[in-house]
């Protein structure tokens, strides 16, 4: 069952029926996604919200000089979209590529609501996901803010330690807002 890790995930915040488990995975969609190809690209209205179950996303804007700012890594047991995109259905801002391949569980904005209206619990469940969501992404804000480099970096390694040994040093630097030189220099620095 491809579906166990997302209902396990669920299952950390509130608890399900079987029917309404069921009921659920009966919306849930399958999508394999090859290393450096796109779920979705800046432009395309994101339809869904996607579910990692193997590999890692990533999503990203590239600025008008062509750098890429990484804004999330979605390993495995994470959300991943452009929620600006998923909710108001305009084109979005974003690119959501694959780093490694991967496979989601994509959940379209159109059965979800769907999915509220039949198991309200669910519709706590994606709350509770936006809150935690939002609060992290204030926290990196204000830490991109005032924090220097070297605390990013650690920050960036309690939030995604299973990627650090894994990433190109290029996107975790992109992520903390440095070159990849002045990461590979600030890395190398004697403690």
């Amino acid at each position: 069952m491809k579906e166990t890790l997302l209902l396990k995930n669920i299952a950390m915040h509130i608890s399900l029926t079987a029917e309404e488990e069921a009921y659920f995975v009966s919306f849930l969609q399958y999508k394999k996604i090859k290393k450096k190809h796109f779920l979705y690209q800046e432009g395309e209205v994101n339809k869904s919200r996607a579910f990692v179950v193997e590999g890692c996303l990533r999503s990203y804007s590239v600025d008008r000089n062509g750098f890429e700012h990484v804004l999330q890594f979605a390993p495995p047991g994470w959300w991943i979209g452009d929620m600006q995109s998923i909710i108001k259905q305009e084109p979005g801002t974003l690119y959501i590529d694959a780093v490694d391949d991967s496979e989601v569980i994509l959940l379209l904005k159109t059965d979800l609501e769907k999915i509220y209206t039949a198991v309200p619990k669910l519709e706590r469940f994606f709350r509770i996901l936006a809150e935690n969501a939002l609060a992290t992404y204030q926290h990196r804000l204000i830490g991109n803010l005032s924090l220097p480099a070297k605390e990013r970096y650690e920050n960036f390694c309690r939030l995604y330690p299973s990627l650090i040994q894994c990433l190109p040093q290029k996107q975790v630097a992109s992520y903390i807002g440095v070159t990849p030189e002045f990461l590979s220099k600030m890395l190398n620095e004697p403690a």
